[in-house]
C-alpha cells in the first residue's frame, strides 16, 4: 500500500518576527491615520483639561516629515496631499521656532485674513466675532488642576473645591461655535492687526488669558505670529480618555475613580 504523503509542517513566525510586524503596523498607523495626544496644559480650557487623551486624525491636512514619529526623514519637509484647515479646527502642530514640541491650538485665521484683539474681543477682517456670555465654567480642583489665581477659587454646595471661570460663546464666520475663557483685562487683550500670509494659519488657545499662541512673541514663549501649515500634524477628532491625576499605580481601584468618564467620547 503506497504511503500517504504528509503535508509539510506549517512554518510559524517566531515571536520576534510578529513583534517587528506589529511595530511596523503601529508606526504606519500612527504616521498616516490616527495618533494619541496628551494635553499637558490649560491653554485650551474649557474644551480640553490637563490629562485629557485624544485621538488625532493625521490625514485631513496632508503629510510631511513632521507627520512621522521623531521626524524620520522619509517624507519631504513640505506637505503632500495638502489640504487647508478650516476656521475653528483644533489642530496639533510643531511649535516654531525650534519645531520640536507638539502643541495644540484652535485655527482662527486663514491666509488673507486680518486678525486682531480689541478689548478682549476677537476681530476678523474688520468685523468683531460674536462673543456671548454664558454660564461660568467650573472644573474640580485635583492633583493636575489648580486655579489660575485665588480669585477664581470657589466651592460647590457639596463642599467640592472648584475653579470657576467666566465663560463665553464665540462664533466664527462660517458658523463654527465654541466656548472660550476670559479672565478680564490682560496683556493679550489688545494686539496689532496681523495679516495671515499664504501658507500659514493664525492659532489661538481657547483659554484666552492663559495661552502662549500666535498673539505672543517668541521671546515671551509664544508662537511669534502665524504658523506655517507645513507644521500641522493633524486634527483633534475624539476624546479617548481623561484622568484627574489622582490615580496611584500600586492601587488599581484608583485607576477607575480618577477617570473623568463623562469626558470620554466627545468630539471636536
Amino acid at each position: 500500500m503506497p504511503e500517504t504523503p504528509t503535508k509539510p509542517a506549517k512554518k510559524e513566525d517566531s515571536f520576534g518576527v510578529f513583534l517587528i510586524k506589529l511595530i511596523v503596523f503601529v508606526a504606519l498607523f500612527r504616521s498616516f491615520f490616527m495618533a494619541p495626544f496628551y494635553i499637558p496644559s490649560e491653554s485650551m480650557l474649557p474644551r480640553l483639561l490637563v490629562s485629557d487623551y485624544l485621538l488625532l486624525a493625521k490625514w485631513p491636512y496632508g503629510y510631511s516629515r513632521k507627520s512621522l514619529p521623531f521626524g524620520v526623514p522619509l517624507l519631504p519637509e513640505s506637505r503632500i496631499f495638502a489640504h487647508q484647515p478650516q476656521r475653528g479646527d483644533v489642530v496639533v502642530f510643531k511649535a516654531p521656532p525650534e519645531n520640536k514640541d507638539d502643541w495644540i491650538k484652535r485655527v482662527i485665521g486663514l491666509p488673507g485674513d486680518t486678525v486682531q484683539m480689541q478689548g478682549g474681543v476677537l476681530w476678523l477682517n474688520g468685523q468683531a466675532v460674536p462673543k456671548v456670555r454664558i454660564a461660568d465654567f467650573e472644573v474640580p480642583v485635583s492633583p493636575n488642576t489648580r486655579c489660575y489665581s485665588t480669585e477664581f477659587a470657589a466651592k460647590r454646595a457639596d463642599g467640592t473645591d472648584v475653579c470657576r471661570y467666566p465663560q463665553y460663546r464665540e462664533t466664527l464666520p462660517g458658523g463654527k461655535s465654541y466656548a472660550v475663557l476670559d479672565f478680564g483685562p490682560r496683556d493679550n487683550d489688545d494686539t496689532d492687526p496681523v495679516m495671515v500670509p499664504e501658507g500659514t494659519v493664525f492659532l489661538m488657545g481657547d483659554n484666552r488669558d492663559n495661552s502662549a499662541d500666535s498673539r505672543v512673541s517668541f521671546d515671551r514663549g509664544g508662537l511669534g505670529g502665524p504658523v506655517p501649515q507645513d507644521n500641522l500634524i493633524g486634527r483633534a477628532t475624539v476624546m479617548m480618555f481623561s484622568t484627574d491625576g489622582s490615580a496611584d499605580w500600586i492601587k488599581p481601584w484608583t485607576w477607575f475613580s480618577a477617570a473623568r468618564w463623562n469626558r470620554i467620547g466627545g468630539g471636536f
